[in-house]
């Protein structure tokens, strides 16, 4: 039976903790796996229970943060050689930056016949300087010159990788979009929907309009406050607007809302124009609650939100980053680019005057959805190319 030794940048709530689960629990029995990761940050909700839910048993290594650390990073380093030569892995999979630089450097000191890494996202534009951009690009075609595949998770970032920044050929890189248990989304959606909108004082004709995700400056949050403003100067759309998630950039977030005359609070039950919830567990319960799904980032690789808003049967309006456009049903949604201020202004006036039966198009979604991005179909891409390798 062959070894997968199966690395993450860390275990916080996201979809890559729900991918590297699947494979690491469907794949077998074909195929034995160690799942490895670093803990969540200050900030971060813990995505352990995700894994422990399938009965998997993750090595958490401590030594792995999100930022450079020279010393703690060679500790990752040691500590992943140490695992890689007691497990005997045929294969080394990476996921996301941080794990793909440590895990792979790790794996060609040791030899291991196999390296593969999936490009999740990328840190080749909005993130950093143009010195540290270019850093990071060197060492990222280093590293997938001595892979032996790479995998992009959406035909756009294909063409980045390759085309664009160059980080490796086209005949390297495998296309195998995410996969989920995307089941739960098509769930109790009317009992979801009372309570969600029971415990945030919404009226049975206010529009609810949501933002999922990592409060940090790369998901250009002050692009929604800017927008819900702008909602709010209509004065003809009844709304309560919720960021849902937590992070470093809560401080400046909220000095947004007060820029922008957006009032805001922590508490469900007052009526402010935005609520701040936190992390939310059970996203779906939310999801349904919701009437509109909101994207504002800068750079993303496949924006999980905006499949499971799709798979809950949401209407959703985004700026058009990363694999997007691979990922949006066209009647089930709206795309601006990233500069465009004035045309997300516009897509989401639009959203919140369609009316009941266009907005909530939960049976075009959810079949695109569940048919596009189910675990099973990313469990079955994963083996048909590890077979293909070990080959």
């Amino acid at each position: 039976m062959p070894k997968v030794l199966r690395i993450i940048n860390r275990f916080n709530i996201g979809g890559i903790t729900y991918n590297v689960s699947y494979l690491s629990k469907y794949l077998a029995p074909e195929y034995e796996t160690l799942l490895v990761g670093g803990p969540e940050e200050e900030g971060e909700d813990s995505s352990l229970y995700i894994p422990e839910s399938l009965g998997l048993k993750p090595i958490v290594l401590y030594q792995f943060q999100r930022e450079i650390n020279p010393l703690a990073d060679y500790k990752a380093y040691k500590e992943i050689k140490k695992i890689i030569k007691e497990f005997k892995p045929d294969i080394v999979h990476t996921h996301a930056s941080k794990a793909g630089a440590i895990g792979r450097l790790a794996a060609i000191h040791c030899k291991v016949p196999i390296i593969i890494h999936t490009f999740h996202g990328h840190v080749f534009h909005s993130y950093f300087g143009k010195l540290k951009t270019s850093f990071y690009k060197t060492i990222e075609r280093y590293l997938a010159k001595h892979s032996t595949a790479i995998i992009a998770i959406s035909n756009k970032q294909t063409k980045e990788l390759s085309d664009e920044f160059k980080i490796v050929p086209k005949h390297k890189i495998h296309v195998i979009p995410l996969g989920f248990d995307l089941r739960r989304f098509t769930l109790n959606k009317g009992q979801n929907r009372k309570e969600f909108r029971e415990k945030y004082n919404l009226n049975n004709d206010q529009l609810a309009i949501g933002i999922i995700g990592r409060l940090a400056p790369i998901k250009n949050h002050n692009l929604f406050i800017e927008s819900i403003a702008h909602i709010k100067k209509q004065g003809n759309i009844n709304f309560k607007a919720f960021i849902i998630g937590d992070g470093d950039s809560r401080d400046s977030i909220i000095e947004s809302c007060k820029m922008n005359g957006v009032s805001w609070s922590n508490n469900a039950k007052e009526n402010a124009n935005i609520i701040f919830t936190s992390w939310i567990t059970n996203i779906e319960w939310a999801l349904h609650g919701l009437d509109i799904v909101t994207l504002t980032s800068l750079n993303e690789g496949t924006p999980v939100s905006i499949i499971e808003a799709q798979a809950a049967g949401k209407y959703v309006v985004s700026t058009n980053v990363g694999g997007i456009e691979d990922v949006l049903h066209p009647d089930c949604g709206l795309l601006s680019e990233t500069h465009d201020k004035k045309a997300f202004f516009k897509n989401l006036n639009s959203a919140c005057h369609l009316n009941h039966a266009s907005l909530i198009s939960s049976e075009k979604g959810e079949n695109w959805a569940l048919s596009k991005f189910s675990y099973t179909r990313l469990v079955k891409d994963m083996s048909l190319l590890y077979n293909q390798l070990l080959k």
